[in-house]
């Protein structure tokens, strides 16, 4: 057995989307620092493009497709031209998200759909538009969220949309196990990118929630790569209809 090679991704097709910044950035560089060719894909074209030089110069092999996955009529079209381009897809990181915090009895219905038709309606359909381009041994991993499990105030599309990730990912983990596609989740917990910066301007709630988290430190970018690498790889083979908290001993403390 060589335990190296079960972790490798080369040849491996994969398609990461929201991967402009942040989180899919950063589990972009990871995928293909294993092996893999990467298709980016985001729907900030500017950032993608810059994202794609990035990587490319630093050897990575990656591709930039532009696509805003809330709409839904473009989905297909797009993940059409990522296997005409590369040939076929192997593994899938759904991490395009937004969030907006806002209290409950203020939710409008374009907030509303904003956040969940990204976040899960999205999420869904690039799942479905991958699924039917994998071969047995196709992987998906999707980001969920601590609220995926745990109620925050003040996020109620946003949590709705998550924890109807987390059941998605065990739906989908069973349909498709017949097609031996895996499907997975990694969920992080507090995590300081673009999307959660304004939580962080509180100096106050950063030190009290310091003290929730065991490991009284917030995630870097560094703690999600290898968990993203190895449900992706064969040394996962054995696991689907998993989501994996990635949060410093967080849920273990509630």
């Amino acid at each position: 057995m060589n335990a190296a090679a079960d972790f490798s991704l080369v040849g491996r097709i994969a398609v990461v989307t929201g991967a402009s910044r942040g989180i899919g950035k950063a589990l972009s560089f990871a995928l293909a620092s294993a092996g893999a060719e990467v298709a980016l894909i985001s729907r900030d074209t500017l950032r993608l493009e810059q994202t794609r030089r990035e990587l490319s110069d630093q050897g990575c092999r990656v591709h930039a497709f532009a696509l805003d996955v809330a709409q839904l009529s473009h989905i297909e079209p797009v993940f059409a031209a990522i296997e005409a381009s590369l040939g076929r897809i192997d593994i899938l990181l759904n991490n395009a998200g937004v969030e907006q915090i806002c209290p409950s009895l203020e939710v409008a219905e374009a907030l509303w759909d904003r956040i969940v038709d990204t976040n899960l309606k999205g999420a869904f359909f690039c799942a479905q538009a991958a699924a039917r381009r994998m071969q047995p041994g196709g992987a998906i991993v999707n980001l969920c969220s601590l609220t995926s499990a745990v109620g925050v105030p003040g996020a109620a599309a946003y949590g709705a949309s998550k924890s109807g990730l987390a059941g998605l990912t065990r739906t989908l983990a069973t349909e498709w196990a017949a097609r031996g596609i895996r499907v997975n989740a990694i969920a992080p917990g507090y995590f300081r990118t673009d999307l959660t910066e304004a939580f962080y301007a509180d100096g106050e709630w950063q030190a009290q929630m310091q003290e929730k988290i065991p490991l009284r430190r917030f995630g870097e970018l560094r703690d999600l790569t290898g968990a993203a690498v190895f449900l992706c790889s064969s040394a996962a083979s054995y696991i689907t209809g998993q989501i994996l908290y990635i949060d410093g001993g967080y849920m273990a403390a509630i």
